[in-house]
């Protein structure tokens, strides 16, 4: 027979992505807010990612090679990308063997234990990051070791949480350009900005996740904020927007493909409940940041939206 019929399993049509291209577009989205953080709190910056980046693709390797006995899938890059996001969840001036434990439980953890990318019901690189902030607190909430004077204290949403100043206060173009404390990610919102157009560009995001994520959170500020009145009504939703790990969750790591719902719908309740958890710590909790244990909650949540919100069959009505 010239022409065979065969039967396969969907997706019939490729669309061209694959997950080194995926991969390598959130690298080169990241480079920006990296090159940022790297001019405003030092080198430790660029080898705190390099020895995060370099042990989780490490653990990767010898964990497919002499646990699994399989071949490595390091060139897939998701490694890389977990690195990366782990290190913007450290501070720079973190020790480096805190960073190799953090990888070690983002990667053999966090994702190696449910069988790899694609498998994690988690995120891998919040698995690490809650883990060492459970474990090292004193050293996961030091941002002067290793860092310039300039910017050594609390972070802002600390601050404003204890009551050290106002966001009336706050010079929010400052906070767009990186002039204030937290870890790596937190640094230069107009750089995560930035990496987040370029991923909507690309299509590697929709903006369903990180606009419920963001509008959600802005709305429930502002109904605090009314109570406030005067200026507080727009400052203080855009400080929580800009401060903290807001933009670095909602664009970079509340869309992990594995982790978040499938479809539209799911996504914007998946986002919805990320912001209002968020918001709940951050302004009742005992962390002054929630957006690492809401996304990691909602992570959890996502088998449940995705069944009942699921996608309608092809040809039903």
């Amino acid at each position: 027979m010239a022409s065979r019929l065969f039967a396969a399993p969907s997706p019939h049509i490729h669309g061209g992505e694959s997950t080194r291209r995926i991969m390598g577009d959130v690298v080169l989205a990241l480079l920006p807010a990296l090159c940022v953080s790297t001019y405003v709190l030092g080198w430790r910056v660029l080898l705190t990612t390099a020895i995060a980046v370099a042990a989780c693709v490490l653990f990767e390797y010898l964990i497919q090679r002499f646990m699994f006995k399989r071949s490595s899938t390091i060139g897939d890059l998701s490694a890389v990308v977990t690195g990366i996001l782990l290190a913007f969840n450290l501070p720079a001036g973190i020790p480096w063997w805190i960073i190799i434990i953090g990888a070690l439980v983002a990667i053999g953890i966090g994702k190696m234990t449910f069988g790899g990318l694609g498998c994690n019901p988690f995120n891998p690189a919040l698995t690490g990051r809650i883990f060492l902030l459970i474990a090292y607190p004193v050293q996961m909430t030091d941002w002067t070791t290793g860092i310039p004077d300039t910017v050594s204290g609390s972070t802002m949403l600390a601050d404003v949480k204890a009551g050290v100043y106002g966001v009336s206060e706050i010079d929010f173009v400052a906070m767009l350009g990186g002039h204030m404390n937290g870890s790596l990610g937190e640094i230069g919102s107009f750089a995560l900005i930035l990496g987040g157009i370029y991923l909507l560009c690309r299509r590697v995001i929709t903006w369903h996740i990180p606009v419920s994520i963001l509008a959600t959170m802005a709305l429930f500020a502002l109904c605090v904020a009314a109570g406030e009145g005067g200026d507080m009504l727009y400052k203080l939703p855009l400080f929580h927007i800009l401060a903290g790990g807001a933009l670095l969750g909602a664009i970079f790591m509340a869309t992990d493909y594995s982790t978040s719902p499938m479809t539209h719908t799911g996504m914007l309740i998946y986002g919805v409940g990320i912001g209002l958890i968020t918001m709940i710590i951050r302004l009742w909790g005992a962390y002054p940041e929630g957006m690492s244990f809401a996304i990691f909650i909602m992570n959890a949540a996502t088998p449940l939206i995705n069944k009942y919100c699921r996608p309608k069959r092809f040809g039903t009505k």
